[in-house]
């Protein structure tokens, strides 16, 4: 099976109004999403973030359950999963260390050069390049990092037209589809 990392990026992403803005850090985003990367095998979870002051917040909430942080001994069970993430400036530094990976993406909305989750399963089990799963805050991915995605994944659709997941619900969803156990549904 190919090398699978997740990025969550907080630039450049889109606010409510379309414009291209950066996003701050939330702590449920780097529990939740290092706990679904431990879940499903992902190697890496890289936090993306421009500003140093965000990185190192980021930093220090790793460390607090590593390491030699307090929380490791309240809570030994967050720290394989905190043990994964990794904190870079941009999504460039992501890719490269995540081994050249080719980038994935997915949005609320169809885009074209959609793959899916079956053929996605798929590739994963070839031999190639690593993938790195790039994920969006706020309103989503910047256009021009949409366009750089090597594949795009379909969106999780629900019941009706609503569908605004957290990107901490979409992630998990993401990679059960991608590396969950198929044979539990």
């Amino acid at each position: 099976m190919r090398r699978l990392s997740v990025a969550l990026v907080h630039h450049p992403v889109v606010g409510r109004d379309g414009a291209v803005m950066t996003t701050t850090v939330t702590n449920l985003d780097v529990h939740d999403i290092a706990r679904s990367a431990r879940t499903f095998g992902v190697s890496d979870y890289f936090v993306v973030h421009p500003i140093e002051a965000q990185r190192a917040l980021v930093a220090r909430i790793v460390a607090h359950w590593t390491g030699d942080g307090r929380g490791l001994s309240r809570i030994p069970d967050r720290e394989p999963a905190l043990s994964r993430v990794r904190v870079v400036a941009t999504l460039a530094d992501a890719c490269t260390a995540a081994g050249d990976a080719e980038m994935w993406t997915t949005a609320a909305r169809p885009r074209a050069r959609s793959i899916s989750f079956d053929d996605a399963r798929a590739h994963l089990r070839d031999d190639g390049r690593p993938v790195l799963l790039v994920l969006g805050t706020g309103w989503g991915l910047a256009d021009d990092v949409m366009e750089r995605a090597d594949a795009h994944l379909p969106p999780i659709l629900g019941v009706d037209t609503y569908n605004h997941l957290s990107v901490r619900a979409a992630a998990a969803i993401l990679l059960d589809r991608l590396v969950g156990d198929r044979c539990a549904r």
